[in-house]
C-alpha cells in the first residue's frame, strides 16, 4: 500500500491522477496514527517551508513520517515535500525540517547566475542523473522535468542523485538510504515523471 500524506499543503490530485495513470491506487493519509500501516509514503507539497512544518507538526505527522523513516521502508518527498527532508530552511528565516538528510534548503543566490533568469525557476528542465538509484532504472542520463521553485537544497554531494542548470547546478533528486526525494513534480512530468513514480512503486 502506498500513502500519500494529506497536511494541507500539496496538490493530492495532480499526485493521485498520475498513479491512476500508472493503475496503481494510493491512500490519501491524515492520521499520524495510520502512517505506519504504508509499505510507502509520498510527502508532496506547495508552498512556504514554515507553513508546511506548522501543519505537519499540528497533525503530530512530523514525527509520523520520522518514524517511518527510520523503519526502512520507502519514503518520496516532491518539491516542498523533497525539501522538508532537510534540517533546516532559510525561507521566511531558519525553520528546522524534518531532518531526515543533512543540508538546508537557501533560496537561489542570482549573484552566482551567468545570465538574467527569473526566479521562481518555473518550466521545463534537465535533470541530470550523478548516481545509480533504483528510482532511475530505465532512464537515460538526462530528462525533463517540471519544476516550480524559488529555493533548492545545498547538501553534500554523497546524497545528490541528480543535477540540475539553473543560473548554476543545484540538487534536483536526493536520496540517503530508503529516503527520496525530487525538486521537480514527477506527477507533472509526463512520461518521465511516470518512469519515475513506476520505479518508486517497484522498489
Amino acid at each position: 500500500m502506498i500513502g500519500l500524506i494529506d497536511y494541507n499543503m500539496g496538490n493530492l490530485r495532480s499526485v493521485t491522477n498520475a498513479f491512476e495513470k500508472l493503475g496503481v491506487a494510493i491512500e490519501i493519509v491524515k492520521d499520524a496514527e495510520t502512517v505506519s500501516k504504508f509499505d510507502k509514503i509520498i510527502l508532496p507539497g506547495v508552498g512556504a517551508f514554515k507553513d508546511a512544518m506548522m501543519c505537519l507538526k499540528e497533525r503530530n505527522l512530523d514525527e509520523a513520517v520520522r518514524s517511518f523513516a527510520a523503519s526502512g521502508k520507502p519514503l518520496l518527498g516532491i518539491c516542498l515535500g523533497m525539501q522538508l527532508l532537510f534540517e533546516s530552511s532559510v525561507e521566511f528565516g531558519e525553520c528546522e525540517g524534518l531532518g531526515l538528510i543533512e543540508g538546508e534548503i537557501v533560496k537561489f543566490d542570482t549573484s552566482r547566475f551567468d545570465q538574467r533568469l527569473k526566479v521562481p525557476h518555473m518550466g521545463w528542465n534537465q535533470l541530470h542523473v550523478k548516481k545509480e538509484t533504483p528510482l532511475f532504472k530505465g532512464m537515460p542520463e538526462s530528462f525533463y522535468l517540471y519544476f516550480v521553485h524559488s529555493f533548492h537544497a545545498c547538501c553534500d554531494d554523497q546524497y545528490t542523485i541528480g543535477t540540475t542548470t539553473y543560473g548554476y547546478d543545484f540538487p534536483s533528486a536526493v536520496q540517503k538510504k530508503n529516503v527520496f526525494g525530487f525538486q521537480p513534480h514527477p506527477e507533472k512530468s509526463h512520461a518521465n515523471g511516470l518512469a519515475i513514480l513506476k520505479n518508486f512503486v517497484e522498489l
